[in-house]
């Protein structure tokens, strides 16, 4: 058994993994899977009297939960690659500790974020949850998220990387 935890998992183990959390989610909690919302109520403690009344109007404190989730998946994932593996796994790339790495690093937050918050959601949220609810704004969202991925990988990739 320590061998197989010790080992990468295959690829559809896990997803068969963070498909279960859906439904296991909304029977533990009765609330929807996704990370997106933590960024709204991190920016709501940071920000308490902003302008923005996105921000001003948030109850964050409903949201400690999603927040919890958050550092759960952070701590996780540094268990698994840091204790529970073989050969621990680099955090990030080398060429991104250099100054050029750095800025596409930011450059790419900021597009995730902005994308993030334009969309209504992320990826988890709208694939992984708003799919399962059959929604059909989430139906949009993840076909434009894997046209996007498409398009930079075979396309657009060569210019930024």
């Amino acid at each position: 058994m320590i061998n197989f935890i010790l080992q990468p998992w295959p690829w559809w183990f896990s997803g068969i993994l963070i498909g279960l959390m859906v439904p296991g989610l909304y029977i533990v909690s009765g609330k929807a899977f996704g990370i997106s919302t933590s960024l709204r109520h991190i920016g709501s403690i940071c920000m308490p009297k902003s302008q923005l009344a996105y921000l001003r109007e948030n109850n964050w404190r409903k949201g400690t939960w999603n927040l919890v989730l958050v550092v759960g998946i952070v701590l996780g994932g540094f268990i698994a690659t840091n204790l529970l593996s073989i050969q621990p796994i680099e955090f990030l790339p080398a060429s991104s500790y250099e100054f050029g790495g750095l800025i596409q690093l930011i450059i790419g937050g900021v597009f995730v974020g902005f994308g993030t918050r334009y969309a209504g959601g992320c990826t988890s949220g709208h694939t992984i949850t708003g799919l399962s609810n059959l929604n059909m704004p989430s139906l949009v969202a993840s076909i434009f998220f894997f046209v996007g991925g498409l398009a930079v990988t075979w396309g657009l990739g060569w210019l930024i990387f």
